[in-house]
């Protein structure tokens, strides 16, 4: 399944309190189980001013449908087309 990173500008992220962080989680997965099981939220990175989201999905039109129904920004949507780590380099 493709992956994309979502770049969601998000002013003052890195001071989001654990439990407004716990309610932007709730609110994403309760927007995913409406979606069904073909996108799935993998991790995110918080920022100080943006949140970078690591999804699976079959499009990125499904992406943005979920950034729209949970009401989060969805600034850059980006496909991934490689990972690369150490072993890479090997």
């Amino acid at each position: 399944m493709p992956k994309y990173v979502i770049e969601r500008d998000i002013p003052g992220a890195g001071k989001l309190s654990p439990a407004e962080l716990k309610g932007i989680s709730q609110t994403s997965c309760g927007v995913l189980s409406k979606l069904g099981p073909q996108i799935q939220w993998v991790h995110s990175y918080v920022t100080a001013d943006k949140i970078y989201c690591v999804y699976n999905a079959p499009n990125e039109a499904m992406v943005r449908e979920h950034a729209a129904q949970g009401g989060f920004p969805a600034n850059r949507v980006s496909a991934v087309t490689s990972i690369i780590d150490p072993i890479t380099a090997e």
